[in-house]
């Protein structure tokens, strides 16, 4: 038996759809324990790209169970145009199953989203406005609905006549805008509940069931660590744990049960909305790294802000993941770069500050503190195949 979580080590988007292609095809189940159709992954197998936003990157191998867990919340329309369009790809989605206690997102989760990002002006977070971040808060606030309710439509007409009332006044009186009628959403949900059955689960005696058995497991991480609702850049994270810690609450698996963590970093660091970012390049040369790594978002197609590798940000998370392994992506697109900046620490009030919290403390202009370079030679990986030929430099 082999548990292996995979975490984005950085602000996400660093590469683990292809990492997690690589390794589902020597897996049994992979289960993806939190975020939402706000972040999503590419991968490219035989020729044919493919985009997930919510579906476990394994389901491109029949014979491996793939698994939401109960750490992540599901829009139910999203979900189902996700099936559709890899039916259409000819991949079968009979090894798939979501938890019961998986939250779903509701019709009003997004209109919050966006009048709350309205309403922060200048201080808006760069929100993906899919309603992600008001569905954990309702999960917190315990007004959350579960896919599992779906399979109760009296339970859900019950609770939803309370839950509305608060969100329609919150609507009206708060933002001044349009109520949302509680008989279009109750038939909406409970024809997803129809369409949905046949996937909701108690994961529980599943995912156990595996490790009594012996079977290989691995942890499909989304976004990064410096994302994280508790150890990112807060406010500037996302509403969840992605983290190896996040993936063992997200999962039901215990850290016990944990064999090894994998880390996956890029060569150099990118993220997706506002929030501090020491190593950022705002020049042509940033502009160029984004046009050759392609950084675009797979969810929003939005341009990713380009910087220059974090070693300190890369530190705290093998540090607080317990990271025993790395993949690094994207070697490659530095291969014109000469000389290459790393970020080895920050300087905070004019003392050296060998670890990431200045990166958490500064503003978006990070008054707190600077990044302290070294430099690397370039490289070219165009011979490269594997760990031990990649160029001197680069290691």
């Amino acid at each position: 038996m082999s548990v292996t979580i995979l975490v984005g080590g950085q602000w996400g988007d660093e590469g683990k759809g292809k990492v997690i292609d690589l390794l589902a095809d020597g897996v049994d189940m992979v289960v993806r324990s939190q975020g939402g159709n706000n972040a999503g992954h590419t991968v490219v197998s035989e020729g044919r790209e493919f985009r997930f936003q919510l579906i476990p990157s394994g389901i491109l191998y029949p014979r491996v169970t793939c698994v939401i867990g109960h750490g992540m919340v599901v829009d139910p329309g999203a979900f189902l145009a996700e099936l559709d369009t890899l039916r259409a790809q000819g991949i079968s989605t009979d090894n798939l199953v979501i938890s019961d206690r998986a939250h779903m997102v509701m019709p009003y989760h997004p209109a919050f989203d966006k009048l709350g990002e309205q309403q922060r002006g200048d201080d808006r977070l760069g929100t993906t406005a899919r309603g992600i971040g008001p569905t954990y808060e309702d999960k917190v606030r315990r007004i959350g609905f579960r896919i599992g309710d779906l399979q109760k439509p009296k339970f859900m007409e019950k609770k939803l006549r309370f839950v509305l009332r608060l969100k329609n006044e919150a609507l009206t009186k708060l933002y001044g805008v349009d109520p949302f009628d509680e008989q279009a959403i109750l038939d909406e949900y409970i024809n997803y509940g129809e369409l949905l059955d046949r996937y909701i689960r108690d994961i529980y005696p599943i995912v156990q069931g595996a490790i009594s058995r012996g079977e290989r497991i691995l942890l499909e991480g989304a976004q990064g660590v410096m994302l994280d609702i508790d150890l990112g850049t807060y406010p500037y994270v996302t509403s969840s744990a992605p983290t190896a810690g996040g993936a063992c609450t997200g999962s039901g698996i215990p850290p016990s049960r944990i064999s090894n963590t994998i880390g996956v970093f890029k060569a150099y660091t990118t993220r997706v909305g506002y929030g501090p970012f020491p190593t950022e390049l705002h020049d042509g040369l940033g502009d160029r790294i984004r046009e050759v790594g392609a950084e675009f978002g797979t969810v929003t197609g939005r341009a990713r802000r380009v910087g220059w590798f974090d070693a300190a940000v890369a530190r705290y998370a093998v540090n607080t993941n317990g990271i025993d392994a790395i993949f690094v992506t994207k070697l490659d697109v530095l291969d014109s770069v000469d000389p290459i900046m790393i970020c080895t620490e920050y300087v905070s009030k004019g003392d050296p500050s060998p670890t990431s919290s200045t990166a958490r403390r500064c503003t978006r202009r990070c008054p707190a503190g600077r990044a302290r370079p070294g430099t690397a030679a370039g490289w070219r990986t165009c011979r490269m195949r594997r760990g031990r030929t990649s160029p001197v430099s680069a290691r």
